[in-house]
């Protein structure tokens, strides 16, 4: 079976590397597996659209899968949005191998079936995509990305007419009008030329970019702080496509003393200098920090290649630098937003279920709204535009612990260029009140508590991977814990079915004694069991933060490993 269907894929493959790829396997008998595992089910569409390793069949990601998947798109917004073709889809690429070309693919695609495309002529931040589908009025956009996996990754990003990432049901809408398209010898392709000279195809140029650098400069909220206040600042893409925006977003609000890894300051879809192109990632910063400590920087920052992500890192006694966790940074980003005057519309602020609690008590201490959404920042997005909807209510910024922030309405997904920019403004603005961002983190915790929480993931590749991953959490639904660690669960909630006020999601949530929490939940786009843990550890009044810290960091260790026990 898998001989017909890979000489079948073979036949309506237009890319020559992928062909010759296939042809090798189908040559070599003792390949013959490998074989069965690339023609065996397809990559799953989901609402995180397409992610998978370059190659041939549809288990990888290729030219062959992009065209599919971009016909049963299409096909499915001209059913579902009005004036889908007139409106037109924003398409974008970042610098990984075949971007450009899966780009162009997309483009023709959409072409052939009559829609108006706004197509990137150059590498841009995944943020660029989101905003453009808003400043365009477009029915939807793409963006090709695999954010921070691996170089023999890509992917494929869908953004729907209300500017953020797809929901169910249209996921499974769109997977069901992609299983429609047997072929794509049958697709009648577009010509990107002919479209461009005829207006149908129209190039995002600086004129887009220009305005949502705009857009990122009117988010300050201390205006000409920057200007002032001398910070300098360390700063690697982490060889993506951050670098001239953030450059440019940090020069529009007076921050010229940016040194940028002169190494990792170039899209480069090999990532030649980092194992991982993730900032979370053991040794990912190391060039970054060594560029800190030779300049003396205030402040470090990283974007992850598709600049949706920000990282940041602080001075510490000795010359070195501190990583902050995504929690703390949001944490600190949504202090200094409420530092500002209320106006007359209520606030909510927003994050997913497996970051810090911290968040939602903050809201509760300034009286504003707060709510909690399923993991992926198309929940968070779709709080934000429920919150516009409501005349009465500013969204003031949502965030998720993997290092995702998004301030206002400009963005409705992550933008790192953005949080770029804010981030050095909030630091600036401690600096000018003779204070440091860690004394602020500290203020925090003072009032509120420490809150420290980690993340463990299980990497299981493959089907057999999937299927031990589904496995571990059977084994929880099955027999739910009466205790973890020593300490007895008090709420338990399974999402399969819905639960929290949450839409259904394979999550397994523990409330445990003692200001403790488990998470346990499948990744979404990556062959991992994600678990979450947080304990929270109140700051005694005449305790130094530091104790609470250190008391609340040796709870998490022995949660997370009793937990990990538990799991096998």
């Amino acid at each position: 079976m898998s001989v017909a269907l890979a000489q079948e894929w073979l036949a309506q493959d237009p890319d020559s590397e992928t062909r010759a790829e296939l042809q090798t396997l189908l040559d070599d008998p003792s390949r013959a597996e490998e074989l069965v595992e690339r023609f065996n089910g397809s990559l799953e569409f989901g609402t995180a659209g397409l992610r998978g390793v370059l190659g041939c069949g549809p288990q990888r990601m290729n030219r062959v899968l992009v065209q599919k998947v971009s016909a049963g798109l299409a096909d499915t917004m001209l059913k579902q949005i009005d004036r889908a073709q007139e409106r037109g889809i924003v398409i974008g690429y970042d610098g990984r191998h075949k971007s450009r070309i899966f780009a162009e693919d997309t483009a023709a695609v959409f072409l052939g079936k009559g829609f108006r495309v706004y197509l990137s002529t150059v590498v841009v931040p995944t943020p660029v995509v989101a905003f453009g589908v808003l400043d365009y009025g477009a029915a939807g956009g793409v963006m090709v990305t695999a954010s921070h996996n691996p170089p023999e990754y890509n992917g494929y990003k869908v953004y729907w007419e209300n500017g953020a990432q797809i929901i169910p049901p249209q996921d499974k809408d769109i997977a069901t009008s992609i299983e429609a398209v047997s072929t794509i010898s049958d697709l009648t392709l577009g010509s990107i030329e002919h479209a461009r000279t005829d207006g149908m195809l129209v190039d995002l140029d600086e004129t887009l970019i220009s305005r949502y650098m705009d857009g990122v400069s009117k988010l300050s909220i201390h205006k000409g702080i920057l200007e002032k206040v001398p910070l300098r600042v360390a700063y690697t893409p982490m060889h993506g496509v951050g670098a001239p925006f953030v450059r440019e977003a940090l020069k529009r609000v007076g921050l010229v003393d940016l040194h940028i890894e002169p190494s990792q300051e170039e899209p480069d879809g090999d990532f030649p200098t980092v194992n991982f192109p993730n900032p979370e990632e053991e040794g990912a910063m190391d060039l970054v920090f060594a560029l800190a400590k030779k300049v003396k920087a205030d402040l470090v920052l990283a974007n992850d290649p598709d600049a949706d992500r920000l990282a940041v890192a602080l001075p510490v006694e000795g010359g070195e630098y501190r990583m902050l966790s995504g929690d703390q940074i949001g944490v600190l980003l949504a202090d200094y937003l409420l530092s500002t005057g209320t106006g007359d519309k209520n606030r909510l602020l927003a994050t997913t279920l497996v970051s810090s609690q911290l968040l939602g008590i903050m809201a509760e201490s300034h009286g504003i709204s707060y709510q909690t959404t399923l993991t992926g920042f198309k929940w968070i997005a779709n709080a934000a535009i429920d919150a516009l909807a409501k005349n009465d209510t500013q969204f003031v910024m949502g965030y998720e612990e993997a290092l995702g922030y998004s301030v206002g309405d400009l963005v409705r997904d992550k933008d790192g260029v953005s949080a770029v920019m804010l981030f050095c403004e909030l630091a600036a603005f401690a600096k000018s009140e003779s204070s440091t961002v860690l004394e602020r983190l500290d203020a925090l915790y003072r009032k509120h508590g420490v809150f420290s929480t980690a993340q463990e993931s299980l990497v299981l590749p493959g089907a057999d991977g999937a299927a031990q991953i589904q496995a571990y959490l059977k084994k929880f639904r099955d027999r739910p814990p009466a205790e973890i660690g020593g300490f007895k669960v008090e709420r338990s909630y399974d999402l399969l079915h819905g639960a929290m006020d949450l839409p259904p999601s394979n999550v397994l949530v523990y409330f445990l004694e003692g200001n403790r929490r488990v998470i346990m939940r499948p990744s979404g786009t990556e062959p991992k069991l994600k678990c979450y843990y947080e304990v929270c550890e109140p700051v005694d009044s005449d305790e130094p933060v530091a104790a609470a810290v250190t008391r609340a960091q040796s709870a998490l260790a022995m949660l997370s490993k009793a937990h990990q026990a538990m799991l096998g």
